[in-house]
């Protein structure tokens, strides 16, 4: 079976799911969205408001920002692929809960499975923390380790670990939003290294 229909079927898992109470409220799951064949995997903390309307990670403001991000580093979203760890919005965009995370992250787990992806971004603490955790470091403050690299071996290869502030700190500190943009030129001379 191809990374696509085993992507798909993950997908229809996701939008069917009820395995915590955020299903029961979503109005869409946000699987997630780009290449199958990424080198680059983005990995947020949960879906907002116009993320739950329209199915789609990353549409909202925040998401102004990344495409602009990316477009800096002559990426689109076509080029990487973009998740969250939780896959339905939380009421009034409250951080996930330890038990949301916990009930789907073997979502994500999968998509990493699948995609294969060399470097995976982790944007945000939370997913910071969950990523980091996931293959054996240690975690810090983000504002200590933000555009730092960790390696990771797993069975398919070496994955580069780079977590990044999320996009949605350019809007309330903008002073942060250069921090962002240093991290992306990181982000862009790691990949023209590694990949």
């Amino acid at each position: 079976m191809g990374k696509e229909e085993l992507m798909k079927k993950l997908e229809e898992k996701i939008k069917s799911c009820r395995k915590c109470s955020l299903g029961e409220l979503r109005t869409n799951a946000v699987p997630g969205s780009g290449s199958y064949d990424a080198k680059i995997m983005f990995v947020g903390e949960a879906p907002g408001y116009w993320e739950d309307q329209k199915g789609l990670p990353f549409v909202g403001r925040a998401g102004k920002v990344l495409d602009e991000l990316l477009a800096e580093i002559g990426l689109s979203r076509d080029d990487v692929y973009i998740t969250n760890i939780v896959k339905c919005r939380p009421p009034d965009n409250r951080d996930p809960t330890e038990d949301e995370i916990k009930a789907c992250s073997p979502y994500l787990d999968r998509q990493i499975d699948i995609i294969r992806p060399r470097v995976i971004v982790p944007l945000g603490r939370h997913s910071m923390r969950y990523i980091l955790e996931k293959f054996g470091f240690e975690v810090e403050p983000i504002s200590k380790i933000h555009g730092k690299t960790f390696e990771a071996h797993t069975l398919f290869g070496k994955i580069v670990i780079m977590p990044m502030y999320h996009p949605a700190v350019a809007l309330y500190r903008p002073a942060l939003k250069e921090e962002l943009r240093k991290d992306f030129q990181k982000l862009r001379e790691l990949t023209g290294e590694s990949l």
